[in-house]
């Protein structure tokens, strides 16, 4: 059944309630208001751009085998769409993902092997920068999940979490993530083919709007299927900019320098 709106937003402290627990169990996903605050965001932002500015300044393509988006902000101006790994280039960034009430989602993995925040692996610390102007190569993304790339290398779909955290406040008005709540639960057949990925950007009559505002946290799902829907709007008020890490349990499996581009994201240009 669909989840009805509105669902409830929780506060994250050090340890998961029954409540929260319950509610991930069921439905696939978790909303924390207030994760970090206004000071913290800001600091975040600069540090982002920091990042940014080498990586224009050294034409970097790819980090670890990840591509790098790049494309044009509201003054016609380069900008990085999507980072990739972008805690291994910033001190600020790494030290956010050390927050101990990251291990606080541990427990949704439902796993015995315990957990661990991402960061050397997957694509590492991901910011989405979405913008609706001429030349922007990030305006959207279509329905997928993401245990998508654990079952195209033939591999058993591992436990994984993702874990936003949203930089820019975004009202149903503004696009934004919508989640099919529940699909966590899913099969494997429509894990692969309920919807095209990333092809089908279109809404769903079940899709839940998550509304954030700077400094909210989500967390859902690895097996849910999601979308990141593009903004009405154009220009500056389009402007969402949102971070993204796995929590991870199993095998370790960090990338380096010398990883290999995986074969998804070899379409990545494809996705805008």
């Amino acid at each position: 059944m669909p989840l009805s709106v509105p669902y409830p937003r929780f506060a994250l402290a050090d340890r998961l309630t029954a409540e929260q627990l319950a509610f991930f169990q069921e439905h696939g996903f978790l909303h924390f208001r207030g994760f970090i605050g206004p000071d913290t965001v800001a600091e975040l932002l600069r540090a982002s751009e920091q990042v940014q500015q080498r990586w224009l300044a050294d034409e970097v393509k790819k980090v670890n085998g990840v591509p790098i988006k790049y494309g044009k902000d509201v003054d016609g101006a380069p900008i990085v769409q999507r980072f990739a790994f972008a805690s291994h280039h910033s001190p600020t960034l790494h030290e956010f993902l050390q927050d101990p009430r990251f291990m606080a989602l541990f427990p949704l993995l439902e796993t015995n092997s315990g957990g661990r925040v991402g960061e050397d692996e997957k694509d590492g610390l991901v910011i989405n920068h979405y913008v609706n102007v001429t030349g922007s190569e990030f305006s959207q993304m279509g329905w997928h999940t993401d245990s998508l790339r654990d079952v195209f290398y033939g591999k058993k779909i591992g436990p994984m979490l993702n874990v936003g955290v949203h930089l820019d406040g975004t009202p149903a008005t503004n696009g934004g993530l919508r989640v099919l709540a529940g699909t966590h639960r899913q099969s494997l057949r429509d894990i692969l083919f309920r919807k095209k990925y990333y092809k089908d950007v279109s809404p769903d009559p079940d899709e839940i709007v998550i509304e954030t505002e700077p400094g909210d946290l989500t967390v859902h799902d690895g097996r849910m299927w999601h979308r990141v829907a593009r903004s009405p709007l154009v220009g500056e008020a389009s402007r969402r900019r949102v971070m993204y890490v796995p929590i991870l349990a199993g095998k370790y499996e960090p990338k380096h320098d010398n990883s290999p581009t995986p074969f998804y994201l070899r379409f990545l240009h494809l996705v805008k």
